[in-house]
């Protein structure tokens, strides 16, 4: 099948718009987490923002190598979902989003594409609905950690570091403030996975 023609072309532009709107939530969600007191938090959000935008220059590529002529516009029709910015919120519903886009989007989109003939673009889907797959399980722990009033607690002992200077220390509970660089517990590492 004809590319330009295919419902392939329409999905990887749909995906692209939606991993740069995913890397732009994050980004948003980082500076939220920061100004809450969670560095560490803020950090992971960075980088799966930068994941996102790794899936949407993929896909970018994908789209330019695949089409024949130049594109002025490929119409796209999708939703984005709005919610509030504070982490006792964005965590748990950004965790249900990646969800759902590895269980249901990215699969029915490599379908489509491996029966209309574009096994490289399949293949690209599952491979980002498998790290998607992985970013909803970070989330969701973060969330129920956060919720649970547990992101700086274990019910063992263990290693704590903190992510400005790098000291460690072995305990149930992060400490209040770095004992080598004073930073706050937001800077702590959180055991999540």
């Amino acid at each position: 099948m004809e590319f330009n023609k295919s419902k392939t072309k329409e999905s990887v532009a749909r995906a692209f718009a939606a991993e740069c709107q995913d890397g732009a939530r994050y980004q948003f969600m980082a500076k939220s987490a920061l100004s809450e007191g969670f560095s560490f938090i803020s950090d992971q959000l960075k980088v799966l923002a930068k994941n996102e935008m790794a899936h949407a220059s993929r896909l970018y590529s994908l789209m330019i190598d695949n089409c024949q002529g130049k594109e002025d516009n490929v119409p796209i029709e999708a939703g984005y979902p709005f919610e509030p910015s504070e982490l006792k919120h964005s965590l748990s519903t950004a965790a249900q989003i990646e969800e759902y886009e590895a269980k249901n989007i990215y699969p029915h989109f490599a379908k489509v594409a491996k029966d209309e003939g574009f096994p490289e673009i399949a293949k690209a889907f599952l491979l980002i609905a498998e790290v998607e797959n992985t970013h909803a399980v970070k989330l969701q722990t973060l969330a129920n950690l956060y919720k649970a009033n547990k992101l700086y607690r274990s019910p063992e002992k263990i290693k704590w570091t903190c992510s400005n200077c790098g000291y460690e220390e072995e305990k149930k509970e992060a400490w209040k403030n770095c004992p080598l660089c004073n930073y706050p517990q937001g800077y702590a590492m959180i055991k999540y996975y």
